[in-house]
Formats: structure tokens, sequence, C-alpha cells
């Protein structure tokens, strides 16, 4: 009679090599899902920034260059304003709202993490780089920061002329 061995089954190192590489399949996902999330994070952060650059952006579309009563007189906003009544684009310059606004002046207070820092400068008819004095060019600068706590997310210039 013959010996014959009948193999119904896996040997142990097949079975600790299937093991490993499940493992290892498990442990590359789990690492790609980490960095995932915080590129999703980054993003949301970054959205957040252009959202809140665009409110400013269109806030001050609407608005005069220069003060509509006082003319050049003022630059920056006038002893009795506040940011309801800011009637002209150099109101707003050396603002920081935090928590940061909306289009419609409201407060975003669910976005108080956030803050908007805006300048506002003349620049030169020649080069939009170089600032000069106020009210001495046709040509403002508008330049908003966003920063998340201390950190700056994003930033955006625009230029506006009076006329």
């Amino acid at each position: 009679m013959k010996n014959t061995r009948c193999r119904d089954g896996f040997t142990l190192i097949e079975v600790l090599i299937a093991i490993l590489l499940v493992g290892l399949a498990i442990v590359s996902l789990i690492s790609a899902n980490g960095a995932f999330t915080q590129a999703n994070g980054a993003g949301v952060e970054l959205s957040t920034a252009e959202f809140l650059i665009e409110q400013i952006r269109e806030l001050s579309a609407v608005l005069e260059v220069i003060d509509p009563n006082t003319g050049v007189a003022t630059f920056g906003p006038e002893a009795s304003e506040t940011l309801a009544n800011y009637d002209d684009l150099d109101d707003f310059h050396g603002e920081v709202f935090s928590p940061p606004i909306s289009a419609d002046r409201n407060s975003l207070a669910d976005l108080n993490a956030y803050s908007q820092q805006i300048t506002v400068e003349n620049v030169s008819a020649s080069d939009f780089e170089q600032v000069v004095g106020d009210h001495t060019s046709f040509f403002v600068r508008v330049s908003v920061k966003v920063f998340l706590n201390t950190k700056e997310i994003s930033s955006a210039r625009w230029l506006r002329s009076r006329y």
C-alpha cells in the first residue's frame, strides 16, 4: 500500500505571508487616509479664506474710492464713522475684522478664528507697485489678508480708479 498524503490546507509560511500582505495593505490605507484628511483640512481653510476675501471685494465694489462728502480732505474713516456707515473705500484702510465680516457688513461669528486685514493705498498711475501719498493718484490698491488665528492663509490685491 502506498503512503499518500493529502494536502487540504495552507502551510504556516503561506498563512504568515498572507497575513503580512494584508497588514501592509491596511497600514497603507490608514496612512493614505491621514494624508487625505490633512489635505482636506488645508483645502477647507483655503476655501474659507478665499470666501472672506471675496466678501471684502464685493463690499468694496459698490463704494466710492474717495469720500462723497469730504472729497480728498480725509483719508481713512471720518471721526464719527463706524463700520455701519463707512461710505468710501479709504474708510477701510488699516481695519482688521475679527470675527470677519460679510459683504453686507454683518459679523460672521461662526468664523471667529479667522480675521480680515485690509489695506488701502494710493498707487502711482505709471507703476501700480509704487505707493504714493494719500489722494495724490487716481488709483488705489486694496489688499486683503486673511488669517486663521495668527497664520496667514491667503491674500489678494486689486486696483480701483477714482473715476
